[in-house]
């Protein structure tokens, strides 16, 4: 596949303003199958590292949602992408969506089901272990519930209860709780539960329990989904938000200053 053609298809899954240029390098790499340049917008792959066109494109659609990315939180930070965390939750959303795009425009596949062991393998995975275990994790939030009641009558203190006899760290404990305080279908697996049980409205509840059991959106898909919501429900400007972080950078490193003053001059006394 030409360098034209990758580029042709990824911009039939997202349209971009800003030019980028696709590099296949004709290298084999240990660490990374690609990466991409935001300073030059040029997209690496390592060819030789991918067995399959359907590989070349995955590699394709994750150095692109990194230019797509950067494009967008460039407008408001041109420094975005030099010297910052670029694998976000919201970069994982946006690549799940690019991904699913690119299924259904017949560009890649994951293809899971054509592997009958892996098939079979993945029905034991969801009903013997993620559905079950997302049962047990119920019923344990519901005995620790109990618990809390106990200590309670018994003038016990939960905290040190859960820190000292049952060695869990209080925010499992109190995640377990949650889970096993609200109506969460297990199969969704324990660590989805979670997501699922921190929702306050019932609703909205069954709405993310809905993407997660319709499957085809990844956890963080669905996080960056309620996060989204969360801001049109407060109406949450953006330049609001940089100025409210900027306003929070600024007071730290106000703080940082003061306490690098009153180090250098405890050393200078010394």
């Amino acid at each position: 596949m030409t360098n034209d053609r990758i580029k042709e298809i990824l911009l039939d899954l997202e349209p971009c303003q800003i030019d980028f240029t696709v590099i296949q390098t004709g290298k084999e790499s240990k660490r990374v199958n690609g990466f991409y340049q935001p300073d030059t917008h040029e997209i690496f792959i390592h060819n030789l590292n991918l067995k399959s066109e359907n590989m070349l494109i995955y590699t394709a659609i994750h150095e692109y949602t990194h230019h797509v990315c950067t494009i967008e939180k460039q407008e408001n930070n041109p420094g975005y992408g030099k010297a910052c965390k670029v694998h976000t939750q919201e970069f994982w959303a946006r690549f799940g969506t690019l991904l699913n795009i690119a299924e259904q425009k017949g560009y890649y596949s994951i293809g899971w089901e054509n592997n009958a062991e892996l098939k079979e393998l993945t029905e034991d995975i969801k009903t013997n272990y993620l559905a079950k275990n997302g049962e047990l994790m119920k019923e344990f939030g519901k005995k620790l519930a109990r618990a809390m009641e106990l200590c309670a009558e018994a003038d016990i203190r939960y905290e040190d209860y859960i820190d000292r006899v049952l060695c869990l760290p209080r925010n499992a404990a109190k995640d377990i709780r949650r889970v096993g305080a609200v109506e969460v279908n297990p199969a969704i697996g324990f660590d989805n539960m979670k997501v699922v049980a921190s929702i306050k409205k019932k609703d909205d509840r069954a709405e993310v329990e809905q993407q997660l059991m319709e499957g085809g959106k990844s956890p963080a898909s669905v996080r960056e989904m309620m996060k989204q919501k969360s801001a049109e429900a407060r109406n949450v400007d953006p330049k609001a938000k940089l100025e409210k972080e900027k306003s929070r950078l600024e007071k730290t490193i106000a703080q940082l200053t003061q306490r690098l003053e009153y180090v250098e001059e405890s050393l200078a006394s010394l």
